[in-house]
């Protein structure tokens, strides 16, 4: 049960950061495709809280939570299930931390000039 309940709190992680990202790429994709959809104020301010919160975590030294929980739960075993695997193997990369933090500080600015270049509208 504990291996079931890593396992879905892995694709949950794995789907915000798919949000994180994808969310943005396709504002900038909307914005040249002149889609109305991408200017949603939920979905831009969701999307801009998340990478928000992931990139003052990364830069103050915090493990996400997510990730701590899922440790918890299944403490030194790896993912078994194939969703498991595909999550863990698209959300940790083997490189060192300041890559990581760089990459989140970088995308929280990107997503913030963004929201100014391409505010939300009702």
């Amino acid at each position: 049960m504990r291996e079931l309940a890593a396992d879905l709190l892995l694709v949950l992680h794995a789907a915000l950061a798919a949000f994180i990202v994808c969310g943005l790429v396709l504002v900038w994709i909307g914005v040249a495709a002149g889609w109305r959809w991408i200017r949603n104020p939920a979905f831009r301010y969701a999307q801009l809280g998340a990478i928000g919160v992931v990139a003052l975590e990364a830069a103050a030294g915090l493990a996400c939570p997510l990730t701590v929980w899922e440790d918890l739960l299944r403490g030194q075993a790896e993912p078994r299930s194939f969703l498991g695997r595909l999550a863990y193997e698209l959300l940790y990369w083997d490189a060192p931390e300041a890559v990581f933090t760089v990459l989140h500080l970088g995308w929280a600015a990107a997503s913030a000039l963004t929201f100014i270049l391409v505010p939300p509208r009702r």
